[in-house]
Formats: structure tokens, sequence, C-alpha cells
């Protein structure tokens, strides 16, 4: 008589934390506002955008997947809300000549066409908090999913990463009325990938493969097309799915890379210039609520008012009870104390 082999039933939240490697504790200071997308996985990545004249003015876009983009005030407040539709990943330039005049560009991921990606572009007027649309750049047949920016002294660029792991690399042009592009190159990783970052002080950009591990590739669009492996998600260090990405630049070509550890609810840290694994952390229950399953993050080092004098680290909270969805806040300080970092 054969008997059947049973499949390992699925490792519980319980199980993948006790199997990680430690990671030690630091508390948000602040959240947005939930997202209006309710009962369902709708917030999913955000941008900030720091202001220079007024640190506490500073202003986040985020996603909700489902319905659009939302622009909110470092108070978590609800500034504006754009219906864009099913946009996913984000991320913004500040000082990008767009038709001739400097300003805020935010690119989103648009899958409202789920067999051709497009890149939604926004300028976003600091003053209002409001974004205003200038248009769609075709970036490539299949499911748009993670983006990022890349800006040069020549050039201006996007990676969109599809769903199946190809990497589109768009060559932007915002000089006309509305924004063009082309695709210049395609790099490809084997399975599905999202968060994805550029280091634009090295040219070196960063994607996640979220059940394989993290990746970086030259970002030059003459550069290789071959992927170089940071790490894999082992299940100790870095636990699938690996999601978000974001990087705090430090001299010239210093500072550490944060992934999201989403298997765990953790984020693991790595070092800019050896690729080196630093540590972990996870964000606990204080003044607001702990963050888990996280999607899509950002941070940005410097000044941001009394609250994140040396920096702003922003997550996306997959569950936030008895609200719907919504953004954390942390102290990239609190983060660096707690890790021991410089």
């Amino acid at each position: 008589m054969t008997v059947a082999a049973c499949a390992a039933p699925e490792p519980t939240m319980e199980m993948r934390i006790a199997r990680a490697a430690p990671a030690v504790s630091v508390q948000a200071r602040g959240e947005t506002a939930a997202v209006a997308t309710a009962n369902v996985d709708a917030a999913d990545d955000p941008a900030i955008w720091r202001n220079p004249a007024d640190p506490a003015a500073s202003l986040i876009v985020g996603t909700d997947k489902k319905a659009g983009l939302h622009v909110y005030g470092l108070d978590g407040s609800d500034r504006f809300f754009f219906d864009a539709g099913a946009v996913n990943n984000v991320d913004l330039r500040a000082d990008v000549p767009i038709g001739g005049a400097p300003g805020i560009l935010v690119g989103a991921s648009d899958r409202n066409d789920l067999a051709n990606s497009q890149l939604a572009l926004f300028r976003l007027d600091p003053a209002t908090a409001q974004l205003h649309p200038l248009g769609k750049v075709p970036s490539g047949k299949g499911e748009a999913y993670g983006v990022c920016l890349y800006r040069t002294a020549q050039s201006l660029h996007a990676f969109m990463v599809l769903k199946d792991g190809t990497i589109n690399q768009v060559e932007l042009d915002l000089a006309g009325a509305q924004p063009a592009g082309r695709i210049v190159r395609t790099m490809k990783l084997g399975t599905q990938s999202e968060g994805c970052v550029v280091d634009e002080r090295t040219g070196r950009l960063y994607v996640a493969e979220e059940d394989v591990g993290l990746w970086r590739f030259n970002a030059a669009p003459d550069g290789s097309v071959q992927p170089i492996r940071i790490a894999a998600a082992d299940g100790y260090k870095l636990v699938a799915d690996a999601e978000g990405l974001a990087l705090a630049a430090q001299g010239e070509k210093g500072g550490y890379l944060l992934v999201s550890s989403q298997g765990d609810n953790a984020y693991a840290v790595y070092r800019l210039e050896d690729d080196g694994y630093v540590g972990r952390f996870r964000i606990a229950a204080g003044a607001v609520g702990s963050v888990e399953e996280t999607d899509g993050i950002d941070l940005v080092p410097g000044d941001f008012g009394p609250n994140y004098p040396g920096g702003l680290f922003v997550t996306q909270d997959g569950m936030n009870p008895p609200k719907a969805q919504n953004f954390k806040l942390t102290a990239w300080d609190d983060i660096k104390k707690a890790l021991g970092l410089n």
C-alpha cells in the first residue's frame, strides 16, 4: 500500500519569529490616518519629501493600491487624496525640471491594466500637499509592481519592476507638455519581485526578489544586466517575503540598506559599502501600535523637526485594528541607537 506524502504545514508567524535571528525593538513615534479601503490589504508603499525650509512641514505620499495616492503631514493627517486607481509602489524626487520649471516629481507603478505596465507621474505642490497629474508613460508588457527613480547629472530614469521579476529601465523626458519615456534596457530576476531603491552616489540598483533574497545591479543604462546577490531569504537574517527597500546614505558611499523581512515582522539592515549584514529590528507597540507584515518602506536622514531630528523611517503597517491599514513613523535616531550604529 502506498501512503501519500503529506505536505509540511506552513509555518506560523510565531514559528518564523522563533527561527529568525534576534531583532531589537524600537517604537514608532507617529502614524498616519488609515487608508479609506478597509478590510483588505490596501496600503502598500510610502515616499518621503523633506521640506528643507521647514522640516516639520515635510510630506509623505502613500499608496492605497486599491484606490490611489494619499498625501500625509508628519502629524499623520490626510492632507490630500488622488483617485489614481490601482497604483502599487511610489517614489519621488525634488528639484526635477518638469516642463521647464523645477518641481517635486512623484512616480507610481500603475497596474490598472494588468497586461501593460505604466508609470503614473505627478507634480507634488508642497504648499497645498496636492498632486497634479502629468500623465502616464508605458513601461513594458506585464503587471506593474515595484518602482524607483534614478537621477544623474544628465538624465532621469525609472526602474519598473514587473511582478514576474522583469525590470525595465525607462529613460524619462519631462520637457514637453506630456511626459515621455523609452525603455533603454531590461533585466530579469527569476520569480516575483517588487521593492527597489537606487543609491545615486554609487549607481547601484537594489531589488528584492520576494522568496529568494536581495540583489543589486549596475544602474547605468549601459551597465551590466547581471545581478549580484547580497543576501538570501534564508529564514534567519531575512525571512520571506523580502519586500520594501530603503537606504540611508552617509558620506561618499557609506550608509545602510534596510529591507522589510515581512515573514517575521522585522527589518534587516546591511552596510552599503560592502553589503555586510548589520542586524535586525522590529517596531513594537508604544505611543502607537506595533507594525506587522510590512510591504513598502522609505527612509530619509536629516532634520524632520523635533520628533524626528535625525531622520524619518516610514513603514506600511499591514495590521492596524480596528482601523484599515496605515503607515507608521519611526525616528531614524531610535533605530540607530537600538542597533548601535554610528
